[in-house]
């Protein structure tokens, strides 16, 4: 019987690893693929037997390592689902944008997933496979990061391009739009300043920041069977940030005047 696979680029961080760890729930064999084959090997190791967590090294941006990808998953098994996880932000503001870090931001939050993609759409066909793309909050709205921020919303739409296409071949195509997540990046920055996550959660109307293993829980929910239906969607993760902001609400029904 042809063993499932899933594949989670980016699968070395703390995102990427907890998806890893919740597709490997319904897949047989889960392909981590990162850059930095160390850090995919050590996220892998942590997860379970290397007969079904394999680390791969991957260069994204490239068309000739997305095919060497797309080759190794295919003697690994059937690529049930392909989640398009890796990505990265450089400048925080337009005005210290550099034209090479557009180029950067897009290549590896826009132009990677289509390569991805790409490589394994004859697979993903044959298996009529599911492909999620974590996006961002950022490409739904104005949070800073102008560069990444537009190859999010440039891969929102992506997601429907491919729903739209390729929804006769079976291929379901959804994203997930997360909004801060504690990771370790965000754990340094909580090193340098102890108050970060006190500042941050009180734009969320939970009160909280996103964990990794609620992005992972909903690309569980979207891989599966029960969303069977649901195909050219974005789901946020954000903890109802994109619902609206706590802290202007409560600044204005403060100055309201009843």
């Amino acid at each position: 019987m042809t063993q499932s696979v899933a594949i989670v680029t980016g699968a070395a961080g703390d995102i990427g690893r907890a998806i890893a760890s919740r597709l490997a729930d319904d897949h047989d064999i889960i392909l981590l693929v990162d850059i930095d084959l160390a850090a995919a090997e050590k996220a892998a190791r942590t997860l379970g037997p290397i007969e079904r967590f394999v680390a791969f090294a991957c260069d994204v941006t490239s068309v000739e390592s997305t095919a060497e990808m797309a080759r190794k998953a295919a003697s690994l098994g059937s690529v049930k689902t392909l989640v398009n996880n890796a990505g990265a932000a450089r400048s925080v503001s337009l005005q210290s944008t550099t034209p090479e870090n557009w180029r950067a931001d897009h290549a590896l939050n826009l132009e990677a997933p289509f390569l991805c993609f790409h490589a394994l759409e004859e697979q993903l066909k044959a298996a009529k496979g599911s492909v999620i793309n974590i996006a961002s909050v950022n490409g739904m709205s104005v949070f800073g990061h102008p560069a990444y921020s537009a190859a999010k919303a440039g891969l929102l739409h992506f997601t429907k391009l491919v729903a739209v296409e390729y929804g006769k071949f079976g291929i379901r195509s959804n994203a997930i739009a997360p909004g801060t997540v504690r990771t370790q990046a965000w754990e340094a920055r909580a090193a340098a300043n102890p108050n970060v996550f006190e500042e941050a959660r009180r734009w969320y109307p939970l009160q909280r920041v996103v964990d990794p293993k609620d992005v992972a829980n909903a690309v569980g929910f979207l891989a599966g069977p029960q969303a069977a239906a649901i195909s050219g969607v974005c789901l946020p993760v954000d903890c109802g940030l994109t619902a609206g902001q706590a802290e202007l609400a409560r600044t204005f029904s403060q100055s309201a005047d009843y």
